[in-house]
């Protein structure tokens, strides 16, 4: 009778690089398959028209995922929302990421008073309530993308400018953005050379973080009114249709959508953490 076979350190290693491996990896298998459902499931299905003879009518019943009040096959009609909400989100993230970086190595760079008052600034835009501000900027612009992009980056900048401050005051104080300033580099040099880059993993991390907060806020925003237009699908347009349909006894028209909202939002979620792991030490937890 033999005993046991006891794995090796290097057999335990293996085993452990690989499930590490495939945590970081199989978020973002999930999101490609989400962007593909999203591109790909209104292609095959081809253009659809209205057909009130049709309207909800439930899964199974001539559509997969049911119909909506319009007669539109809500499968399909949620990978179009999904796509315009994607699309919208992470327009947003960059944009919301492009001036959070811009701020926040100006701000380093300058220094002094200058550094003072935009984090001043920052504790300002992070004091407002970011949804009343962007309902305010939506409705100002009512059903225009554009105004729902601005709305959502304009209120979440800073948190990417702070943590880009945050990180470079501890990279400029090891002393070799001093010393290249002292070679005479120039500010502009010295921060597209040496501040951008020590920043880009937190960058990154950052911007997919957004994400998910992006998409949450799109669909807040058209859910109450003053996001897309109610014939533009989107997640918060369908979800806001779906409030008449449910008292009719049409909860798939609430449910599909909201599925989908909640999967995509915690695939971006999963996907940020999984990346902060990669990307940061373990004692640079800043996004919790």
């Amino acid at each position: 009778m033999t005993a046991a076979h006891q794995p090796t350190i290097s057999e335990v290693s293996r085993r452990a690089t690989v499930r590490e491996r495939f945590t970081l990896v199989a978020p973002w298998i999930v999101l490609g398959v989400i962007a593909l459902l999203a591109v790909g499931w209104p292609l095959v299905a081809g253009d659809q028209t209205a057909d009130f003879a049709q309207a909800l009518r439930a899964p199974g019943d001539g559509a997969v995922l049911g119909t909506d009040h319009s007669g539109y096959d809500l499968g399909v009609r949620t990978a179009e929302g999904l796509r315009i909400s994607l699309l919208i989100a992470i327009a947003c993230a960059v944009l919301a990421t492009v001036l959070g970086v811009v701020i926040g190595i100006a701000s380093v760079t300058a220094g002094g008073w200058v550094d003072a008052i935009v984090m001043r600034v920052v504790d300002g835009v992070n004091a407002l309530p970011h949804l009343v501000v962007g309902v305010v900027i939506a409705a100002m612009w009512r059903g225009e993308p554009v105004a729902i992009i601005a709305s959502i980056a304009l209120t979440h900048w800073p948190a990417v400018a702070r943590v880009v401050r945050a990180e470079l005051l501890e990279a400029t104080s090891a002393g070799w953005v001093e010393t290249a300033r002292l070679a005479g580099a120039s500010r502009t040099f010295v921060a597209a050379r040496h501040l951008l880059p020590a920043v880009s993993g937190q960058v990154l991390v950052a911007m997919t973080v957004l994400l998910p907060h992006a998409v949450w806020h799109e669909t807040t925003l058209s859910f109450l009114g003053v996001g897309l237009s109610p014939d533009a699908a989107s997640l918060g347009t369908l979800v806001g249709q779906a409030r008449g349909d449910v008292l009719t006894g049409a909860w798939w028209t609430l449910v599909v959508p909201g599925v989908a909202l909640m999967v995509t939002a915690l695939a971006f979620s999963w996907a940020a953490a999984s990346l902060r792991r990669a990307t940061l030490p373990p004692t640079g937890e800043v996004w919790r």
